[in-house]
């Protein structure tokens, strides 16, 4: 087998990188290579069409192997398993305990409870926890961050008098005051100081972290990224410098942080950034000279964004959470979290809940990621987008720590500055359709209404505001869904009708533009076969009740049928040409205002448009 191998090599010649820019540049004929095939990231490097093996020759960490440092290809040798987590917002412990042996027996085998202090006493967690048996389940819980402490010491109490493996049992304490300071804009440092005896009440229960990283609050407020690989990283070695200064062994202290991270629709980019992360922690953490390799593992919960998701069209949520529970399962974390894709909107249902399950378990079942350790291992590209991201998430790293440190840095403001910037980036770019938000900004539903859903505002369970800078959570499609939410509540949906007149093939472009551009906005969009004549086209654009008539046409016809048909039309509706032709000062010259194309601001033009027709 291995002659033939060799004897098949042998007869078939490989092509020099050169030899493929060659056939790329005469395929391109003439157009520029860089313009055309090279992506410029937002994470501030350039991404080529396509890799070679020379590409990755100077790349050491290619040489490494899965389970061994610096874990860049995942923290496991024979597998690559992870919890399939759900989490319950408490309010009942009954109730509460029977939701979570449901979804026990559905597939679940990792459990977040998140629940108020003032619940926090033995009592309530006995009826939580009861019938459900923690060496077979991953439990993970959030309450306020000063009660921290005395829940670690129940569970203890807890799990001694079940008689349950205390060695076996795996699980988190969501004790993170710093996500406070970042999403509240509220000084909680003194709070830090219940770090040392929260691990100290952990001491019999190894397999629990505790101290916890919560870049997926960077995530959803639209970080890039870099950005959330940078500070996420700061972050975690604030909290190692904290403890280990207080006194924690360094071994200790790397076992207990947890990192609950983000995951974007950026598919192979989000993979590169989970294996560049555990490569550049291990790289911190062993700076801290650890008893053995094994403290060097990140331990990585992901879970799918909510920055991304949508309120219309919200079944495309699927979508975007399957991509991304396929990137971080195939960059081998520990767990993951499905957003159920109504959140926006809606306490999430029974049914979004247990589609987010069946997501996972698709992904396990039917595709098999958990059976394959680092698949994206060799892959030209990934290996390459991994050593970029670490290289732009070290720099920021750096620039971090040269500032004073990540908690100085949030308590100056400057992280919550830094990713608001990139959210109202993000934005602007959304609203010149840079970046596209699919049924939102691109391709909408035309004939969908919002059916009395309404946004759900942001929480994060806390009412205490502070005065420092807090992040801004705001969803990137909610600017384009507040639009089309008051297209609705107007006393007439808005019509525009396609005048579409002359060449075939740009009249039909510039009208499927035009509807998607338009639809938008909620308006009823109108689209025709063609018209002999402008008056034939406006007369029956008039009789559909139309309140926008947008001409398309080719730029040359333009100049033919533009300004007749906007003197015919005589301002019985608002008149729209579909495009930036040579001959657009004339057309504004005869008093046309409003053109449509792809260089304009869509979210801009949508508002005015709105406002001209009185909504």
């Amino acid at each position: 087998m291995a002659n033939n191998k060799e004897k098949l090599f042998s007869e078939f010649q490989a092509p020099t990188t050169q030899e493929w820019l060659d056939k790329i540049e005469v395929d391109l004929k003439g157009a520029d290579f860089q313009k055309k095939l090279v992506w410029r990231t937002n994470e501030g490097f350039n991404v080529q069409p396509f890799y070679r093996r020379e590409d990755l020759a100077d790349l050491k960490a290619v040489d490494s192997l899965p389970g061994e440092f610096p874990f860049i290809r995942g923290n496991k040798k024979d597998n690559n398993l992870w919890f399939v987590r759900q989490d319950i917002h408490v309010e009942d412990a009954k109730a509460a305990n029977e939701k979570a042996l449901d979804i026990l027996n559905k597939g679940v085998d990792s459990i977040g409870f998140k629940i108020s202090g003032n619940d926090v006493n033995k009592e309530f967690i006995a009826t939580l926890l009861d019938g459900i048996l923690p060496q077979y389940v991953e439990l993970n819980f959030t309450t306020c961050q000063r009660h921290c402490v005395e829940l670690a010491q129940i569970l203890v109490e807890y799990f001694k008098e079940k008689n349950y493996p205390l060695a076996d049992l795996k699980g988190s304490i969501n004790f993170d005051p710093i996500s406070k300071i970042l999403s509240k804009g509220k000084d909680v440092s003194p709070v830090l100081a219940f770090a040392k005896p929260l691990i100290e009440a952990l001491a019999e229960l190894p397999g629990y972290k505790c101290i916890n990283v919560n870049s997926v609050a960077l995530n959803n407020a639209g970080a890039y990224i870099y950005q959330e690989l940078g500070y996420a990283l700061a972050w975690g070695a604030e909290y190692l410098n904290l403890l280990t200064e207080a006194g924690v062994e360094a071994t200790e202290a790397a076992k207990r942080i947890k990192f609950n991270m983000g995951v974007s629709d950026n598919y192979f980019m989000e993979i590169a950034k989970f294996r560049a992360a555990r490569m550049l922690w291990a790289q911190i953490v062993k700076q801290y000279e650890p008893k053995c390799d094994c403290a060097c593992q990140m331990h990585v919960c992901a879970v799918t964004s909510e920055y991304n998701q949508t309120l219309f069209d919200s079944y495309v949520n699927l979508l975007r959470s399957q991509t991304e529970a396929m990137s971080a399962a195939i960059a081998n974390v520990d767990s993951i979290v499905v957003t159920p894709f109504d959140k926006p909107y809606e306490t999430p249902t029974d049914f979004a809940e247990r589609i987010a399950r069946n997501q996972q378990l698709l992904l396990k079942e039917e595709a098999h990621f958990d059976k394959l350790v680092d698949v994206a291992g060799g892959s030209y590209t990934i290996e390459h987008l991994t050593d970029a991201i670490a290289k732009e998430g070290w720099k920021l790293f750096l620039a971090v720590e040269n500032a004073g440190g990540f908690l100085a840095e949030s308590l100056n403001g400057n992280i919550q500055n830094a990713v608001n910037e990139s959210n109202k980036k993000r934005h602007a770019d959304a609203a010149k359709r840079k970046e596209f938000i699919l049924g939102t900004n691109q391709f909408p539903n035309f004939t969908e209404t919002s059916e009395g859903k309404t946004p759900m505002a942001a929480c994060c369970g806390c009412h205490e505001d502070g005065e420092l800078p807090a992040l801004n959570k705001e969803r990137l499609a909610s600017e384009f869904e507040t639009l089309r939410l008051a297209t609705e509540k107007a006393k007439k949906q808005p019509i525009a009708f396609m005048l579409t007149i002359g060449n075939l093939a740009m009249r039909q472009a510039r009208a499927q533009f035009s509807c998607n551009f338009l639809a938008a906005a909620g308006y009823k969009v109108i689209d025709n076969l063609g018209f002999k004549t402008v008056e034939e086209g406006v007369d029956a654009a008039l009789a559909a009740g139309a309140d926008i008539v947008v001409i398309c046409s080719s730029d040359d016809e333009y100049a033919e049928y533009a300004i007749p048909a906007f003197k015919y039309l005589d301002g019985r509706a608002m008149y729209v040409v579909a495009g930036a032709p040579a001959c657009s000062e004339d057309l504004k010259a005869a008093g046309i205002e409003n053109f449509i194309h792809v260089r304009v601001n869509q979210l801009e033009t949508l508002k005015e448009y709105n406002a001209k027709l009185g909504i």
